[in-house]
C-alpha cells in the first residue's frame, strides 16, 4: 500500500509540475486570436466565414469616388476603415508567419492566419489603384463615433480620403508598401503570382513614399483625431525600405538604410515604444538582424548604430538600461492609459524575435547593467502574454473568450448588437446607444480572440461598455501576438532566424479550406492576356489612356464559352459583350476561337489597366 500510495504521489507530482510548465494554452490563445480578424471583417464574407454572427457590410465602400473599395478591416470598435494601423497589422501578421511560420503550421494555423494577411492584402491593392494614388481611409471618425450601429446597418458617411503626389502622406504609403513587401514574402512559396503582384504594389508604394514627402494627416485631416502620425514619416521610409530588402534582396534598399540612417532618424533615436505610429525599434531590429546575418555589406558601422538602439529598447523593457519603461505593479509595461495593450504585444513580438536572433548568432544582449542572455528576453516576453491571459492581479484574461474571467462588455459595435443574423430589424444610428450600448449586460456576441485596452497604471480594469479606453480591441493589439503565440507554443524548433526560413504551404483543414493557389493566379495558361497603352491625351485637365487587349488562344484547340471578368474598368470597352452577369464575352460576330488565334478589345479610362482574367471557357 505504501509503495502505491508513492507511485500515486509521485503521479499527481509529475501532473502537477506539467501543468505548472505548459501554463497557458498557447495554440488555444493562437487560434481565437486569429477568430478575431474574422469578426473585424468588411465587405462580402466568405463561405468559409468561421465568425457566424457577423454579415456582410460596407458593399459599396469606395462608390461615391469611383473606385471600389470594398473589403479590408475595421480597425477597433467603430466601423471606420483606418489605412495606416491596417497597414500596419497587415505587416505585423506577415512578420509574424516570416518568423514564425513553421510553428503555425505544426499547430494547424497556418491557413487561417495567411487567410488573415491576404483579406488585408486584397484591399491594400484596391486602395492603389494608381502608381501615386493611395486610399488611406474610408468613413470618417467624427460622424462614426456619432452613432452605434452594427456594421450591416451602417447609414454613416462612407466617403473615401487619399493621398496622392499634390497631396502626399510618406507615412502612409511607406507603410502600406513595408505591407505588401511583407506580405510578398508570406506568399512566395505558395501563390507566387500573387506574391509578386504584391511586390509591384510595393516598388510603386516606396517610390511614392519617398518621391512625394509629407504627412498623411495633413492631407486626409479627418484623420488627426483619431490617428494622428506624431512621429512624421521618417521611421516609415525606414521601415519600409527594411522590408524592401528583405523582401527582394535589393541593395538599393540596403544602401538606402545605410545612406539614411543619420538624417531619418534610425541611427538617432533611441526609443521605449513601438507601434502603428513610431516604427523606430522595428526597423532597429530587422537592421540588427541584417547585421548579425552578415548582410551589411559596406554598412556595418551605420548598422551597427540601428543595432545599439535595438538594444537599448531591449533593455529598457527588461528594466536594465538608464532609461526604462514604466511598469504597473504587476509587472505590465505601461505607457498610456488608452489601449495601454497595443504597446504590451508590439514590444513582446521584438523581445521575442530578438531573442531568437541573439541565439542563431550566439551572442547575448549588451545592457548597461551587464549582459543579458537570449533566454531572458523570451522569459520576459513569455511574461507579459501570461499577464494579458490571466496571470495578474485581478486575474483577468484580457483576451476575451479565454479563460473564465474576460471582459464581457467590450467596447464594440457588432458585438454588443444583437446579430443580424438573430434579430434582422433595422438599427438605427441613435436607437443603437439607447437600446444596446447602455445595456448593462454582456455582449449578444462574444468577440473570441480580441485584445482590449487592459488595465491601468495600476492593475486596475473596468469591464463597462463606454470604457473605452480599456474595453475597446484594436486589429493592432492581437496581430503581433500570433507570432508570440506559436512561438511560445511551438517552441524554437532548432532554426536559425537570421537565415531565410522557408514558409511552408498551409494545409487545408476541414473547418477552412484554403484556396488552390493555382485559381489565384491572374491568368489561366490555355488563354494569354496581354494588354498596352497604345495612346493618351489630356483633356480638362485629365490623362485619358486608350488600352489594348489581346486575347490569344494557346490551349491547342478551339475555345467556346468564353467568360472574362473585368475589373477596375472607369471607361467604355469594344470589342466585347457584357453579360447580364456583368462578365465578358466574345463580341457578337464571334463564336469561338481557334487555337492560335486572337482577338482584341480597347478601352479607355483615367487609371491603370483595368484587372481582366479568365473566368471560364469550354474546348470544343
Amino acid at each position: 500500500m505504501g509503495k502505491l500510495m508513492a507511485i500515486a504521489l509521485f503521479l499527481l507530482m509529475g501532473i502537477a509540475s506539467l501543468a505548472l510548465a505548459g501554463g497557458h494554452d498557447y495554440a488555444a490563445a493562437l487560434s481565437k486570436s486569429l477568430l478575431f480578424f474574422e469578426a473585424q471583417r468588411s465587405g462580402y464574407l466568405p463561405g468559409n466565414q468561421r465568425v457566424k454572427w457577423r454579415g456582410n457590410s460596407g458593399l459599396h465602400d469606395g462608390k461615391i469616388n469611383g473606385v471600389d473599395l470594398v473589403g479590408g478591416y475595421y480597425d477597433a470598435g467603430d466601423n471606420v476603415k483606418f489605412g495606416l494601423p491596417m497597414a500596419f497589422t497587415v505587416t505585423m501578421m506577415s512578420w509574424s508567419i516570416i518568423e514564425y511560420g513553421n510553428q503555425m503550421g505544426a499547430s494547424g494555423e497556418l491557413g487561417h492566419a495567411m487567410d488573415a494577411v491576404k483579406w488585408g492584402t486584397d484591399y491594400l491593392m484596391k486602395a492603389h489603384p494608381q502608381p501615386h494614388v493611395l486610399y488611406g481611409e474610408v468613413g470618417d471618425g467624427n460622424t462614426d463615433h456619432y452613432c452605434w450601429q452594427r456594421p450591416e446597418d451602417m447609414t454613416t458617411s462612407r466617403y473615401a480620403y487619399r493621398v496622392d503626389q499634390n497631396n502626399p502622406g510618406s507615412d502612409l504609403a511607406g507603410e502600406t508598401a513595408a505591407a505588401m513587401a511583407a506580405a510578398s514574402i508570406v506568399f512566395h512559396r505558395s501563390n507566387p503570382a500573387y506574391s509578386r503582384k504584391l511586390l509591384n504594389h510595393a516598388y510603386q508604394l516606396f517610390d511614392f513614399a519617398d518621391k512625394y514627402r509629407g504627412k498623411y494627416d495633413s492631407s486626409i485631416t479627418v484623420a488627426q483625431k483619431y490617428y494622428r502620425s506624431v512621429s512624421g514619416y521618417a521611421d516609415e521610409l525606414l521601415w519600409a525600405a527594411a522590408w524592401m530588402y528583405k523582401a527582394t534582396n535589393n541593395d538599393y534598399y540596403l544602401d538606402y538604410l545605410g545612406k539614411n540612417g543619420d538624417a531619418l532618424g534610425g541611427t538617432g533615436w533611441a526609443m521605449t515604444e513601438f507601434g502603428w505610429d513610431v516604427k523606430y525599434a522595428g526597423v532597429q531590429t530587422l537592421v540588427a538582424k541584417f547585421l548579425m546575418g552578415g548582410k551589411a555589406k559596406n554598412h556595418a558601422s551605420v548598422f551597427g548604430k540601428y543595432q545599439e538602439k535595438a538594444e537599448f529598447f531591449m533593455c529598457s523593457c527588461l528594466g536594465k538600461s538608464s532609461q526604462n519603461v514604466q511598469k504597473t505593479p504587476g509587472g505590465l509595461i505601461y505607457k498610456q492609459r488608452w489601449n495601454n495593450l497595443q504597446f504590451v504585444t508590439s514590444a513582446s513580438f521584438l523581445l521575442t524575435v530578438y531573442s531568437d536572433y541573439l541565439t542563431s548568432a550566439r551572442r547575448n544582449l549588451h545592457c548597461s547593467s551587464g549582459s543579458v542572455a537570449p533566454s531572458e528576453l523570451l522569459a520576459f516576453a513569455k511574461s507579459q502574454v501570461d499577464y494579458i491571459l490571466g496571470d495578474n492581479p485581478r486575474a483577468t484574461s484580457y483576451m476575451v473568450g479565454y479563460g473564465n474571467n474576460y471582459p464581457r462588455q467590450v467596447h464594440h459595435r457588432g458585438s454588443s448588437i444583437v446579430s443580424v443574423k438573430v434579430d434582422p430589424s433595422f438599427v438605427s444610428c441613435r436607437g443603437g446607444y439607447a437600446t444596446w450600448f447602455s445595456r448593462k449586460a454582456s455582449d449578444p456576441n462574444v468577440l473570441t480572440g480580441a485584445i482590449v485596452g487592459g488595465p491601468d497604471a495600476y492593475d486596475n480594469f473596468a469591464d463597462h461598455r463606454d470604457n473605452y479606453e480599456q474595453t475597446e480591441p484594436a486589429t493592432y493589439n492581437n496581430a503581433p501576438l500570433l507570432g508570440i503565440l506559436a512561438r511560445l507554443h511551438g517552441g524554437h524548433g532548432g532554426y536559425n532566424q537570421l537565415l531565410p526560413v522557408e514558409i511552408p504551404v498551409a494545409k487545408p483543414t476541414a473547418v477552412q479550406p484554403q484556396p488552390n493557389p493555382v485559381k489565384e493566379t491572374p491568368f489561366t495558361a490555355p488563354v494569354a492576356i496581354e494588354q498596352k497603352t497604345t495612346t493618351s491625351w489630356v483633356a480638362n485637365g485629365k490623362t485619358y489612356y486608350r488600352y489594348s487587349a489581346i486575347v490569344t488562344n494557346n490551349s491547342g484547340k478551339t475555345i467556346k464559352n468564353l467568360n472574362l471578368s473585368v475589373s477596375k474598368l472607369y471607361g467604355p470597352l469594344w470589342g466585347l459583350t457584357k453579360s447580364p452577369s456583368g462578365s465578358y464575352g466574345f463580341p457578337t460576330w464571334v463564336s469561338s476561337l481557334e487555337a492560335g488565334k486572337s482577338i482584341e478589345f480597347v478601352y479607355i479610362h483615367t487609371a491603370s489597366p483595368a484587372e481582366v482574367s479568365v473566368s471560364s471557357y469550354t474546348l470544343a
